[in-house]
């Protein structure tokens, strides 16, 4: 919360500053941020690093059973998927990311880039450099960081309740440790293990909206005591006691 309330006081400040000595900011481009600056307004057809970073952060408004791709190719799918998340707030819907758009990104994101309702930390309870998993330790942790952006729009579309994650990424020794698969998501940094209100089956019923292709839940073994959401490249969702 200080955090948070310290960063909006240096980006007032900032922005005083501009008045004062009457810095204007050029159409189309929001102000520096010190997780990542977008420079130009995105829009149907661009392509680019930018744009990756763009899909990144909206990648969890998409449609049911929807998931977008983070291939720097603003296409039709990227286009609803900013113009959904203009939508819930309280921006003009259009589908071109411009000044407002950026900054309501900037709002919503610590300077490490994860969103602010949720932590590298929270992500990785099992070791410090996310090493020994099914992947590289950057590769896991950029698939963490996708998860929280996803995270961060289901928690936004339960009214903002909290989400607990009980589980995150796990090395193999994490992994066999608990008695994970060995084909599991949480090898590569991509799943998240949701605990607590609301209820487990809300959980795994929102989740499918949110660009979630693994959903389990109550209903199925082993998951009665929590809602497993990942990224797997072969869509499979069940949580029969909840209708999933």
């Amino acid at each position: 919360m200080f955090r948070r309330m310290a960063r909006s006081l240096i980006a007032f400040v900032m922005v005083a500053s501009g008045m004062v000595i009457g810095v204007s900011a050029t159409a189309g481009t929001a102000h520096a941020d010190e997780c990542y600056t977008w420079s130009r307004p995105l829009s149907q057809g661009a392509s680019g690093h930018d744009v990756t970073q763009l899909q990144i952060r909206v990648a969890g408004w998409v449609t049911s059973g929807e998931r977008l791709s983070y291939d720097g190719q603003f296409g039709a799918r990227t286009t609803a998927a900013v113009k959904k998340f203009q939508s819930v707030y309280g921006l003009a819907a259009d589908g071109v990311a411009g000044e407002a758009t950026f900054s309501k990104l900037y709002a919503l994101q610590d300077a490490d880039c994860t969103p602010i309702h949720f932590s590298y930390a929270e992500l990785n309870r099992c070791n410090s450099d996310w090493s020994g998993g099914a992947v590289s330790a950057a590769t896991a942790k950029a698939n963490a960081l996708k998860t929280m952006w996803k995270l961060e729009a289901m928690r936004h579309a339960l009214g903002d309740v909290p989400l607990t994650v009980s589980s995150g990424f796990r090395s193999r020794a994490c992994n066999s440790a608990v008695g994970g698969s060995s084909t599991s998501r949480h090898l590569y940094g991509d799943a998240a293990d949701l605990t607590g209100s609301p209820t487990l089956c809300r959980l795994a019923q929102q989740a499918r909206t949110h660009g979630f292709s693994e959903i389990l839940g109550p209903g199925y073994p082993g998951h009665d005591d929590h809602t497993h959401v990942a990224l797997d490249p072969s869509p499979y969702w069940s949580a029969p006691t909840c209708g999933v």
